[in-house]
């Protein structure tokens, strides 16, 4: 089709016929997002139409959801500290170490699994993570803790299981983001907790430790977790751990209401 026929409503369309038993949050990532970059991009290139497309609003994203009788943008439960002991209990020094390096850092899986024995700086305790979603390349200060943890592992040089070929070493031993998956379900098996990804460990357990657990402000978490938006994590990466039951025990409770002193009564005397 020409492309200043294709519309946004044309592309939404797209996603019942191609993926008809997915959410509309998958239908925007895997449908809508690319054409429209594609398009966009010759745009740029051309001068052919600009294309803007409305998200999918929540009311079809509900209807979707009953059709498919499965919700969607299910509630992500954040690592804990106690999590984290218990899977690094069980798990090998570089899950280990992964682990707790993503929950101290918010670093992406992808990142993590980059690392080279070349990218730690032992004498000031940094990091260096390859750049990624915007953000470029940079250095990162981790605990001593954490650097002795992470120069103890030998590196491993793993290999790529579309190719074959031997990658160069990496401080976790893994080659790929996908790598760890099965693994840490095993782990989670034998440590008796539910299964986690790397990023509800990762980035929702370090933004939701220190902004709700600890109560560390938002602009200052936000930078130590390299979000440049302090609000998106707000929105996406903090939990709130609150019992119902108790935030609707606060209105319950009697209110204590302050009473007006009362003068002092006089008392009579012999004159009077």
């Amino acid at each position: 089709m020409p492309l200043g026929a294709i519309t946004g409503a044309l592309l939404k369309r797209l996603g019942p016929k191609l993926k008809p038993k997915a959410c509309t949050d998958t239908w925007w990532r895997e449908i809508v997002t690319p054409a429209r970059a594609v398009i966009n991009n010759a745009h740029e290139l051309k001068g052919t139409p600009l294309l803007r497309v409305k998200r999918y609003d929540k009311f079809e994203r509900i209807a979707q959801d009953e059709r498919r009788r499965k919700t969607s943008r299910i509630e992500r439960i954040p690592a804990t500290r106690d999590w984290i002991e218990a899977f690094c209990a069980a798990a090998d020094p570089y899950n280990a170490a992964m682990a707790r390096f993503m929950f101290e850092t918010a670093a992406r899986i992808d990142q993590a699994v980059s690392i080279e024995p070349d990218d730690l700086r032992p004498r000031t305790c940094e990091v260096r993570i390859k750049a990624q979603k915007g953000h470029p390349e940079g250095w990162i200060t981790v605990s001593p803790q954490m650097m002795a943890e992470l120069i103890a592992l030998k590196p491993k040089r793993p290999k790529n299981r579309k190719t074959g070929a031997i990658l160069p070493p990496r401080v976790f031993g893994y080659g790929s983001p996908t790598g760890y998956n099965n693994r840490w379900k095993t782990i989670c098996k034998q440590a008796g907790i539910p299964y986690l990804s790397a990023h509800r460990a990762g980035r929702h357990g370090f933004y939701t430790e220190l902004v709700v657990r600890q109560g560390v402000d938002p602009v200052t978490a936000a930078k130590a977790g390299r979000w440049s938006d302090a609000t998106l994590p707000m929105r996406i990466y903090a939990h709130a751990e609150a019992d119902e039951a108790e935030v609707r025990a606060r209105f319950r409770t009697k209110y204590v209401q302050q009473t007006e002193p009362q003068p002092a009564k006089h008392k009579k005397t012999k004159k009077d």
